[in-house]
């Protein structure tokens, strides 16, 4: 095992420069999702927030078939009781909400299908690279259940019309389908998917952290507000980002036509 590499649970977590890779490590199980990965996910997260050094987080499945096929059904029914079972549950939809409020950008890494909530956790990421042969879709519907919490990302995704005919059909999307729903940012041969990756990584990674932080937030907040408040809440963070250090630097770099120095301030 190289340094800066650990495995936290079911969950393999390995720094490479400035990226922090977490990768699901259930290949036998499809990278299903079970409580452990659900926390190890968490806590990998929140090890890359502390660490200086990381500017940018990826998400990635164990192997070359599946980046994750969903919750784990073997572990549906908890032994704690229905009230324990049901906040486990809720971990989940926790886990989305922590991807978009990280301070550090985030890339999937999608080397393989991305199906139920493994197609969550590509939505709740920033930005994501598909390999060409990867599945996306909701099939939890054919089993009898139907896909709750990760509904609430693929709504801001997609229309009304497409979003009802994945959840209640629980049909596959091609990778290519995928990319021009706008589930994905871009779709590779498997043979390019870390050059592609490590490229899109680089780019984020490469640009002010603070400012990144700032206006992901502020994406994500507006998202849900009306136009009107929306617009005045954006207005107040314009104001916030032209008094951070880096705006200035920025400002004075292009005038000068010269690189930034970002000091993440």
């Amino acid at each position: 095992m190289e340094a800066g590499e650990a495995v936290v649970g079911e969950v393999l977590y390995e720094v490479q420069g400035p990226q922090a890779n977490l990768t699901i490590n259930r290949p036998k199980a499809r990278n299903a999702l079970s409580p452990t990965v659900v926390k190890a996910l968490t806590d990998g997260l929140e090890r890359a927030e502390a660490d200086p050094a990381v500017r940018v987080v990826v998400l990635t499945g164990a192997g070359e078939k599946v980046f994750c096929a969903g919750g784990d059904l073997g572990q549906m029914v908890g032994d704690g009781g229905f009230l324990a079972t049901h906040e486990g549950r809720r971990s989940y939809g926790k886990l989305l909400t922590r991807f978009q409020e990280a301070r550090k950008p985030t890339v999937a890494r999608v080397n393989g299908h991305a199906l139920a909530g493994g197609l969550g956790l590509v939505l709740a990421c920033d930005l994501a690279v598909a390999v060409e042969t990867a599945d996306f879709g909701t099939p939890e519907i054919d089993v009898g259940l139907f896909p709750m919490m990760m509904m609430a990302l693929l709504q801001r995704h997609v229309g009304r019309k497409r979003a009802l005919e994945l959840v209640l059909t629980g049909d596959r999307l091609p990778a290519r389908d995928a990319l021009a729903l706008g589930l994905v940012n871009r779709v590779v041969p498997s043979s390019e998917l870390d050059a592609a990756v490590a490229a899109l990584a680089g780019k984020l990674a490469g640009k002010s952290q603070a400012v990144l932080a700032l206006g992901r937030r502020a994406f994500f907040t507006a998202e849900d507000l009306p136009l009107p408040a929306a617009l005045e809440f954006l207005a107040s963070q314009l104001s916030l980002n032209v008094l951070a250090d880096d705006a200035g630097e920025g400002v004075s770099a292009f005038m000068e036509k010269r690189a930034p120095k970002w000091t993440d301030r």
